[in-house]
């Protein structure tokens, strides 16, 4: 079992700045991807960005030149710098941790853009 631990969501104003972090426990292998999903009111669950063990990363188009995910392998922790963020970022942040068949979620953390 892999357990998630979510921080730094909140409120901001259109143009700023979040940092999400998301540290992971457990039992972990040295192969593994860890990512951001959200979901907004209405809608599914999407892919924001993914980075792997190796350090490929993955973003969606919503996601490029605004946002960076970086990851600490020495603390299983990944980042996601959000910047110019605007108000249809405005959803649930969710971490996300996958290793050979497994597959674990965060609880989500609120991320509000507001306008």
């Amino acid at each position: 079992q892999v357990q998630l631990v979510e921080s730094g969501g909140g409120l901001v104003q259109a143009g700023g700045s979040l940092r999400l972090s998301c540290a992971a426990s457990g039992r972990i292998f040295s192969i593994n991807a860890m990512g951001w999903y959200r979901q907004a009111p209405g809608k599914q669950r999407e892919l924001v960005a993914a980075i792997t063990s190796g350090g490929r990363r993955n973003y969606a188009d919503s996601a490029k030149g605004r946002f960076t995910i970086s990851r600490d392998n020495a603390k299983n922790t990944v980042y996601l710098q959000m910047n110019s963020l605007k108000p249809e970022d405005t959803a649930v942040y969710y971490c996300n941790f996958h290793q050979e068949w497994d597959n674990y979620w965060g609880q989500g953390t609120q991320v509000t853009v507001s306008s």
